[in-house]
């Protein structure tokens, strides 16, 4: 029996309709500032899918698009003058920043207080120590979508596959913290379908299409894919061969409508929180 679809789209309209109640209830109405460099395409759809999506919930939104040829300097000007913005009270960045940027110094310029996406350093630290307040928003996402499914996490076996800040190591953490017993694995791993096989709940972070087949997914198993790429025939797919491993899976995340939609709605939850608003 092919697997169950873990419908993120569904449950991040959810959790957006959420949101609009709770921001009708109170007097701050928070604001968010996303900060773009260049004119990467792909970059450009992810900014425009959060922009829309906090406008319609009612959160405040601005869009600072750079050009490419701004230097780091400049930008971290701009987020400064951010975190002095009392309107403003979530600020992100939007990756990948230019080649020639340090990225880690340019998310450092953000206020912790106003760290919507989770990775300036205080957070990611408060993370490890289990009291973080504002959560890398895919690793969040990933943890609403396993407990709106009821799968259980403590006890239960996790692979993680791929070690970023942005979401490899902050997933591992979230999962750690419920009582999985943790595995990451990375590019360097040897018999890499060895390790996923032994998953209960798989998350597919690698960056590399297709990169998971249906011989790498333990028999209903929880597959959770992160990536999305778009191929030269203009479809959409993510690192796992969904199609494969929906046959072996109990449970999978489709790309598109998956993990994507759990992460602006995230977005949404960390700049209600920022402003100090009930979530």
């Amino acid at each position: 029996m092919p697997a169950t679809l873990l419908d993120g789209k569904a449950l991040a309209a959810s959790i957006r309709a959420e949101a609009r109640n709770a921001l009708a209830a109170i007097s701050v109405r928070p604001g968010l500032a996303v900060v773009l460099v260049g004119d990467d395409p792909a970059s450009r759809v992810y900014v425009r899918n959060k922009v829309r999506a906090c406008e319609e919930t009612g959160i405040y939104s601005e869009l600072h698009a750079l050009p490419a040829d701004t230097g780091e300097h400049d930008v971290r000007e701009r987020v400064q003058a951010l975190n002095r913005d009392p309107r403003i009270h979530g600020i992100l960045v939007q990756l990948p920043l230019p080649a020639a940027f340090d990225a880690a110094r340019v998310l450092a310029a953000v206020s912790p207080r106003k760290d919507v996406d989770g990775l300036h350093a205080e957070n990611l630290g408060a993370l490890v120590a289990g009291r973080a307040k504002l959560i890398p928003c895919t690793p969040a996402g990933i943890l609403r979508l396993l407990d709106h499914a009821a799968i259980p996490i403590a006890g239960r076996h996790a692979v993680v596959i791929g070690r970023s800040t942005i979401v490899g190591k902050p997933a591992a953490l979230l999962l750690l913290q419920r009582d999985a017993t943790v595995t990451i694995c990375h590019s360097k791993t040897q018999d890499l379908g060895a390790q996923a096989r032994r998953a209960d709940i798989l998350v597919v972070a690698a960056g590399r299409p297709k990169l998971v087949g249906a011989d790498m997914v333990k028999p209903g198993a929880c597959v959770i894919d992160v990536g999305t790429h778009r191929l030269p025939d203009g479809s959409l797919v993510g690192d796992v061969d969904f199609a494969a491993a929906r046959e072996v899976a109990g449970w999978i995340t489709p790309v598109p409508g998956g993990v994507g939609p759990m992460t602006v709605a995230m977005l949404i939850l960390n700049t209600i929180a920022a402003a100090g608003a009930p979530r």
